[in-house]
């Protein structure tokens, strides 16, 4: 178990916009789905009313980052055209940076175009599925646009990545491979990076559960960590529930996540994320308890 309170060393602080994540207290990354297909609320978020309430929503029950997606990635989902994707994007993205002007807005995409139309639109940090392997601008972009970057892991792409999913030592697959970006990145100069271990990315689920349990030992650099496992299949495939019958399961597993060392819970359920955040905080802070 990691206690945030031990000799671990201290992590790396990422400037988004105007604010600075110290990490000290893990954050919450919001989801706002702006997909018709994706596997748990695709579909719900298609017009500006429901842009605009669901970002208060989020943000009043505490979110620190709405991270912004337009293409479905569950497994065997297709590709999206970027025209189309960009055309997703970018109304919302006017609309609530305008709305929340104090706002961290993040962007889910694999594009280097669009991650820069959409940062120079207002966009304050980039989540890459494919950890700059889908498009080969995506670094250079990144060091140009100055924003931080979130570099996660996945065996294969959406559309094939669960026929041969990856088994076997996920974790030194895994952190090997955060070594290796991370160091192209600082090469060009990029300072403000998030890992991913990009749990139900073409991974078997006891990877998965692999993964839960040496987060710790996927970290590169003392760079922060993110878990992304709200209402997946590693959750479902163990309790044989649904993606909306998940939230329970979904909890647990945020727990775990953050005893063994996440910085960063995404989640489509802020308020219960915040929640086992903050008692997380607590426990790992609170002064021994008499015996």
């Amino acid at each position: 178990m990691v206690n945030k309170n031990t000799s671990f060393p201290k992590i790396k602080s990422i400037q988004a916009g105007e604010k600075l994540f110290d990490f000290i207290k893990p954050v919450v990354m919001g989801i706002l789905n702006l997909t018709p297909d994706s596997f748990y609320d695709g579909g719900r978020y298609q017009n500006e009313e429901a842009w605009v309430s669901q970002t208060r929503r989020m943000l009043d029950e505490g979110a620190d980052i709405i991270d912004m997606g337009a293409v479905s990635t569950r497994p065997g989902a297709k590709p999206v055209h970027a025209h189309e994707e960009l055309e997703r994007l970018l109304p919302p993205l006017k609309i609530l940076t305008a709305e929340f002007p104090e706002a961290v807005f993040s962007i889910d995409t694999y594009h280097s175009d669009i991650a820069r139309r959409c940062v120079e639109t207002g966009a304050h940090m980039i989540n890459d599925i494919s950890g700059g392997r889908f498009d080969k601008n995506m670094f250079p972009v990144m060091a140009e646009m100055k924003v931080p970057y979130v570099l996660m892991h996945i065996h294969g792409t959406p559309e094939n990545m669960q026929q041969h999913p990856l088994s076997g030592n996920s974790v030194s697959v895994v952190r090997a491979f955060f070594a290796e970006q991370v160091a192209k990145l600082r090469k060009l100069g990029v300072e403000d990076i998030i890992l991913d271990p990009g749990f139900g990315f073409g991974k078997t689920l006891e990877s998965n559960y692999a993964l839960l349990a040496k987060m710790e030992s996927t970290r590169i650099d003392n760079l922060p960590l993110l878990a992304g496992v709200s209402r997946k299949s590693m959750i479902n495939k163990v309790l044989g529930t649904t993606p909306a019958e998940a939230l329970n399961g979904t909890t647990v597993i945020h727990t775990l996540a953050l005893l063994n060392g996440a910085d960063l819970l995404r989640a489509h359920d802020v308020k219960e994320a915040r929640q086992a955040i903050d008692l997380v905080h607590f426990y790992q802070n609170a002064s021994p308890f008499p015996k």
